[in-house]
């Protein structure tokens, strides 16, 4: 049997204007300043700075009619030039408020200078004498060390590699002779193939006493147990006090596990974080301000607007006239709408962050986590009456500056839980108690989570162990027997 029956559906799609806000509302403050950039070079209708205070004569009024036909005079009723020669049509913005912190601050992105770490370690192998084969084998080797500073291939695909790309044909009995000599490079550690090599080379490099000899062995010999805290074991295996063990891990944990880490000249971006708000207390009561920089100052170029005043006072209009003329109000159209786009830009920045700093004002006047309220997006969503999304995107790209550091956004939502007088608390809240908790424990006898959960209990937090495992996990605190200490 046919049927037939009418569905109604309701679509919402975003206008490829609406598209690019949003991407304007995602960017943090460095990134932005870059679209601006990018913007003004495009865009000869859009011009930075203070625009010259002449008014524009708006006093035309005089309407075309619509012809399609091929003669040098053309009539221009599509192109309402009177809306691009008003002064309340061309945007002249920069928001005069007190809500933007002062923009002097530097804006140069810093770099590390200096070499790359490869061409450091090259440089000390020039101190060497090598044939040439073994001089390349070398420079191979130290192209692969990775930013860690270790060779994480095996000896026999190196040495493959360097019969197809180098031609050097050699065999890993060597390789591994030269890698020796790499190894002897600094920083201590580098070129290794795993931790326990890269621990052991470095105790190899220090000065010889038995605390050292010991934690040698034991890396040698017993790297797994030492790895797994068997700290028991090691003592029956070796015969020797805890003392002599606390003394032999203690010149362990004095190693660097990533040698290429503490090298600071490797070309990398210096990575400084530019807070996007600033939060401040005076006199008691939160004071919130946007980064100036994201409050640029931008008019519509007066230059493109004079060509079409010009435009309209001719008598005569040809066909390349319109056509410049078209291409004008396309650029004047483009340069209006990111204007307006910045200022709509600033406003949900603005409004956004405010209602977090009001939600959240219990920590923000203390500093104190355990001050933070559960708060998810779609609680400011509501608040502000904005969507989820745009919330999510101003809390998950930028920073703000508070009395205790400059914190992302982002951190300060949480879900909510249940204590057990039935109040809403942060999950934040829990992880801090959590974190307290086992800062206090007994290193001796760190706590099991089923007995982290139980202290969690007492404390008024109901929670499952296998959610006090998930916090620690998010927390970066390992299990308790590797939080172990002798």
């Amino acid at each position: 049997m046919l049927k037939q029956h009418l569905q109604f559906k309701l679509s919402q799609k975003l206008s490829p204007q609406q598209i690019q806000l949003m991407k304007l509302i995602q960017l943090p403050t460095q990134a932005f300043e870059q679209r601006l950039k990018q913007e003004l070079e495009e865009n000869p209708a859009l011009e930075g700075g203070k625009e010259e205070s002449d008014a524009i004569d708006d006093e035309f009024a005089d309407t075309y009619e619509n012809d399609e036909s091929d003669s040098e005079i053309i009539s221009t009723e599509d192109i309402n030039i009177d809306d691009y020669l008003s002064d309340d049509e061309i945007p002249d913005y920069r928001t005069k408020a007190n809500n933007y912190s002062a923009d002097d601050e530097e804006k140069n992105v810093p770099y590390a200078a200096g070499t790359s770490f490869n061409q450091y370690l090259l440089s000390q192998m020039n101190t060497v004498y090598l044939s040439d084969d073994e001089w390349s084998i070398a420079e191979f080797l130290v192209g692969s060390v990775d930013e860690s500073g270790y060779i994480r291939r095996p000896l026999s695909d190196i040495t493959d590699d360097l019969a197809f790309t180098q031609n050097i044909y050699t065999d890993e009995e060597t390789v591994e002779r030269v890698l020796k000599i790499v190894q002897k490079l600094d920083p201590p550690g580098v070129a290794a193939r795993s931790l326990e090599e890269c621990l052991i080379i470095q105790l190899k490099r220090k000065e010889s006493s038995p605390s050292i000899e010991l934690a040698i062995t034991i890396l040698e010999k017993s790297f797994e147990q030492f790895t797994k805290k068997h700290y028991k074991k090691l003592i029956q295996k070796y015969n020797i006090s805890e003392e002599q063990l606390r003394e032999a891990i203690s010149e362990i944990e004095k190693l660097n596990p990533k040698p290429g880490g503490s090298y600071s000249g490797n070309n990398r971006m210096v990575e400084h974080v530019v807070p996007d708000f600033s939060i401040r207390i005076v006199d008691g009561e939160l004071e919130l301000s946007l980064n100036g920089r994201n409050a640029p100052e931008l008019h519509v170029s007066r230059e493109y607007s004079n060509m079409l005043k010009g435009y309209k006072d001719a008598k005569k209009k040809s066909k390349s006239q319109k056509d410049t003329v078209m291409f004008i109000k396309q650029k004047l159209d483009a340069a209006k709408w990111f204007i307006d786009a910045i200022r709509q830009r600033q406003q949900t920045l603005f409004i956004t962050m405010n209602a977090i700093m009001q939600y959240q004002s219990e920590y923000f006047l203390t500093g104190d986590e355990r001050n933070l309220r559960p708060m998810i997006l779609k609680d400011i969503a509501d608040e502000i009456e904005m969507d989820v999304s745009t919330v999510s995107r101003v809390a998950n790209s930028k920073y703000v500056d508070t009395p205790y550091g400059t914190k992302l956004i982002k951190e300060f939502f949480s879900e909510s839980m249940k204590n057990d007088q039935g109040e809403d608390v942060s999950t934040k809240e829990i992880k801090k108690i959590l974190e307290t908790v086992i800062g206090e424990e007994s290193k001796k006898k760190p706590l099991t989570d089923d007995k982290l959960a139980a202290l969690l209990k007492e404390k008024g937090y109901p929670i499952a162990r296998r959610t006090v495992a998930k916090y620690r996990e998010q927390l970066d605190i390992p299990v308790a027997r590797l939080r172990k200490q002798i």
